[in-house]
C-alpha cells in the first residue's frame, strides 16, 4: 500500500471491520443509480431513504451515480468537440456528472434536517490504477469516512470514479457506481450493501422482455455473476466479483417502492431447481478464425492480441481439427467487433490461419443454475425447447453452472421465452428459501473468516483464483459434418441422457458460412463406448461426417473471481501450455472458470506450470 492521501493499511481495514462487529455498530451502504436521482423529487426521495436508515440506528454511506441522462449529454458534448478525445480528458469530463449528484443529494439531506457531506472519489480515498475509462480499484482510505460518520453525517460518495498515483481522475467503466458501493461496503465492514434501482429486485430474466419473469428472493453470487456477464442489467459483474470476494451481502431494491427485493449472497434460492435464471445478450458478434494450425501456441497468439486491447472474450469454442487444422470461434460485444477484427488480422499471418469470418447479427441465450452440474439432461432440455420453437443453434458452450447458445438475433426473443418456459422459471421452486431462513441456518454468524483472508490482498480488485484443478479419466467424442439446422443437438443429447451418460463439456463451433459444423462433448472414460454408439446412431440417421473419439484426455480448470474482467487469464493459460508444447484440444470459458482439454500424458506438466504461473493470484 502507498502513503498517498494517508491510505490505511489492510490490517487497519480489518481492524475497522472487527471493531464494528464487536461494538454491534450497524453500517449500511446505499447506492442510487442514475434513474433514482434523475430529478429533484427523486433526489429528495433518495435523501429520505438514507435519513430513515440513519434514524433506525444505522450509520449510512450513500453512493450516487450521475443524474439520469447526464452522462449521455457529456458524451455528446465530447463528440462535438473531438472525434477522438484523449481518455484522460474523457474521465475528467464524465466524473463531473457524479459531482453534481452528490452535492444535490447532500443539499437535500440538509434541507430535510439531517447532516450530510458529499465527497468525490478522490476525497473518499478511492485509489485506482491509471487505466482511464476502465480503472481498477487498488485501495480505499476509510479514515475520513469513519470520522464523518462518527460525527453524525450521512456520507454521500461519488460512484464510478477514483484517482491514480499522479492524482489524475479516473473512472471505473460500466457499472462503476455498483463497484464503488460494494467496495466501500467491503472495506467499511458494512452489514449490507443496498442497491436502489428502477426494478424491485433480480428476476429470472429481464421482465421488460418477458412479463412472466419472476422476482427471486435469493440468488447466489455465482449465479448472479454469470447472469450479469450475460446482460442482466440489474448489476455489473465487477461489483458481484467484489461481493463474492469479500463476502458482502447485496440487497437489490426498488427506489420507488418498499418491496423487499432480492438478496445476493453465497447460497442459492433452491437446492433442487437446476436452472435459476435465463438471459439474452442481444448485441453480440461472432468471430471465427478458420484453418488454425492444430499445434501448441496458436490459440495463445490469437487471444493475446485481443487481450492486449482489453476486450473481454466470452463464448470460446476450439473444436477438434481435421487435416492438422482447427477452427476457433468466439464472441465479443458487438461494439468491440472492429477492434477485435483488427487485433486478429494483426496476427493472422503469424498464426498461419486461412482467414477470418464474422457475424454481428447474433445473440446469446443462456441458462444459469448452481445445481445443474449434478443433474443430467439439462442441456438436452434446453436444446429441445429451442428446437420446438424453431430456433437454430449456431454455437454451444457449457460450464459447471451455465449453458450458452448463439442464435440469430431475429430468433433471440423467441429463444429466451422458450427456455424460460421449459424450466418453469415463472414458478417459485417448492424448496425455495428466503434470506431470513438462510441466515437462521447460518446460525447468525457473520462470514468474518472470509473477509479476514481476502482483505489481505495488496490490490482490492486484483485477480483472485480459487484453485487449479484437474478432471482425469475423461473421454472426448466429436461428430463432424453436423447439419446447420435446428433440432440436431436436442436429439443427440436426449439420446445421450436417456442412455444415462453424464456429459461434462459441450462445444459446437460455427464456420460462419452456413455449412456443416462439428459438435464435441466430454464424458467419463468408462462410458466412451456408449457415447460413441450414440454418436454413430445420430451420424447415420442424418448422414453426417465421421465420428472421432479419444479415451485418454483430461480437463485442466483455472477457477476464480474475475476471470472475464481480467482478460489475461486465458492468455496466460494458453501461454504456459504452449511453452510446454502441450496442444489444447477443446476450450470453454465462463465467468468462473477457464477449461482446457489436453492429452492425459501432459496433465502433470500442465498442472505444475499453471500453479507456478498463477501462484501470486491463488489463495
Amino acid at each position: 500500500m502507498t502513503d498517498l492521501l494517508s491510505y490505511v493499511s489492510v490490517d487497519e481495514c480489518l481492524s475497522n471491520y472487527l471493531i464494528s462487529k464487536v461494538k454491534k455498530m450497524s453500517l449500511i451502504v446505499q447506492k442510487f443509480g442514475g434513474t433514482s436521482v434523475a430529478d429533484v423529487e427523486k433526489i429528495r426521495a433518495a435523501a429520505r431513504k438514507a435519513i430513515r436508515a440513519q434514524q433506525a440506528g444505522h450509520r449510512v454511506v450513500m453512493v450516487v451515480s450521475a443524474m439520469g441522462k447526464n452522462t449521455d449529454g457529456l458524451l455528446d458534448l465530447a463528440s462535438q468537440v473531438s472525434d477522438t478525445p484523449p481518455a484522460r480528458e474523457m474521465d475528467m469530463l464524465l466524473s463531473t456528472g457524479e459531482q453534481v449528484s452528490v452535492a444535490l443529494v447532500a443539499m437535500a439531506i440538509h434541507e430535510l434536517g439531517s447532516k450530510a457531506i458529499s465527497l468525490t472519489g478522490g476525497q473518499i480515498g478511492m485509489k485506482t490504477d491509471n487505466s482511464f475509462s476502465k480503472a481498477r480499484i487498488q485501495s480505499i482510505s476509510t479514515e475520513r469516512i469513519e470520522r464523518l460518520l462518527d460525527d453524525g453525517n450521512i456520507v454521500v460518495a461519488a460512484g464510478f470514479q477514483g484517482i491514480d498515483d499522479d492524482l489524475n481522475i479516473t473512472t471505473l467503466g460500466r457499472g462503476g457506481s455498483d463497484t464503488t458501493a460494494v467496495a466501500l461496503a467491503a472495506v467499511l465492514g458494512a452489514d449490507a450493501c443496498e442497491i436502489y434501482t428502477d426494478v424491485d429486485g433480480v428476476y429470472t430474466t429481464d421482465p421488460r422482455l418477458l412479463p412472466e419473469a419472476r422476482r427471486v428472493d435469493v440468488i447466489s453470487y455465482d449465479e448472479m455473476l454469470e447472469l450479469a456477464s450475460l446482460g442482466a442489467g440489474v448489476m455489473h459483474n465487477r461489483s458481484i466479483e467484489f461481493a463474492k470476494k469479500f463476502g458482502v451481502p447485496i440487497h437489490v431494491r426498488s427506489s420507488f417502492s418498499d418491496t423487499e427485493g432480492t438478496m445476493i449472497v453465497a447460497e442459492p434460492e433452491s437446492r433442487m431447481q437446476p436452472v435459476s435464471g435465463a438471459a439474452m445478450t442481444a448485441s453480440e458478434a461472432r468471430v471465427t478464425v478458420l484453418g488454425v494450425p492444430d499445434v501448441p501456441g496458436k490459440s495463445k497468439q490469437i487471444f493475446a492480441a485481443i487481450a492486449n486491447r482489453k476486450i473481454a472474450v466470452d463464448m470460446v469454442v476450439q473444436n477438434i481439427g481435421k487435416e492438422g487444422r482447427a477452427d476457433i470461434s468466439f464472441t465479443v460485444p458487438r461494439s468491440e467487433l472492429k477492434d477485435t477484427l483488427d487485433a486478429v488480422d494483426s496476427v493472422l499471418d503469424q498464426v498461419g490461419a486461412h482467414r477470418v469470418t464474422h457475424d454481428d447479427e447474433v445473440s446469446k441465450v443462456s441458462v444459469v443454475g448452481l445445481n445443474m452440474a449434478s443433474q443430467t439432461n439439462v442441456a438436452a432440455k434446453m436444446f429441445r425447447a429451442l428446437a420446438d420453437a424453431g430456433v437454430n443453434i449456431q454455437m454451444i458452450t457449457t460450464s459447471e453452472i451455465k449453458i450458452s447458445t448463439l442464435v440469430a438475433r431475429a430468433d433471440a426473443s423467441t429463444a429466451l421465452r422458450a427456455v424460460h418456459q421449459a424450466f418453469g422459471l415463472h414458478s417459485r421452486p417448492e424448496d425455495a428459501k428466503t434470506w431470513d431462513q438462510i441466515k437462521a441456518e447460518r446460525g447468525g454468524r457473520a462470514d468474518v473468516d472470509v473477509l479476514v483472508s481476502r482483505l489481505r490482498d495488496d490490490a482490492l480488485e486484483a485477480l483472485t483464483l480459487t484453485g487449479i484443478s484437474v478432471t482425469e479419466n475423461q473421454a472426448r467424442i466429436t461428430i463432424h459434418g453436423v447439419p446447420d439446422q435446428s433440432g440436431i443437438a436436442a436429439e443427440m443429447f436426449e439420446i445421450i441422457g436417456d442412455a444415462g451418460i453424464f456429459v461434462d463439456m459441450i462445444v459446437q463451433g460455427n464456420d460462419g458460412e452456413g455449412t456443416a459444423t462439428s459438435i464435441s462433448f466430454t464424458v467419463d472414460a468408462t462410458t466412451i463406448d456408449q457415447g460413441v454408439e450414440v454418436a454413430r446412431q445420430i451420424q447415420e440417421k442424418h448422414s453426417m461426417g465421421d465420428v472421432q473419439s479419444c479415451g485418454q484426455i483430461a480437463k485442466v480448470t483455472v477457477s476464480g473471481i474475475g476471470l472475464r474482467s481480467h482478460t489475461h487469464v486465458a492468455t496466460k493459460l494458453f501461454d504456459q501450455l504452449a511453452a510446454a508444447e502441450i496442444n489444447v484440444e477443446m476450450i470453454n470459458t465462463s465467468e468462473l472458470q477457464v477449461n482446457a482439454v489436453i492429452q492425459s500424458q501432459h496433465l502433470e506438466t500442465a498442472t505444475n506450470r499453471l500453479r507456478e504461473a498463477f501462484s501470486d493470484s491463488l489463495r
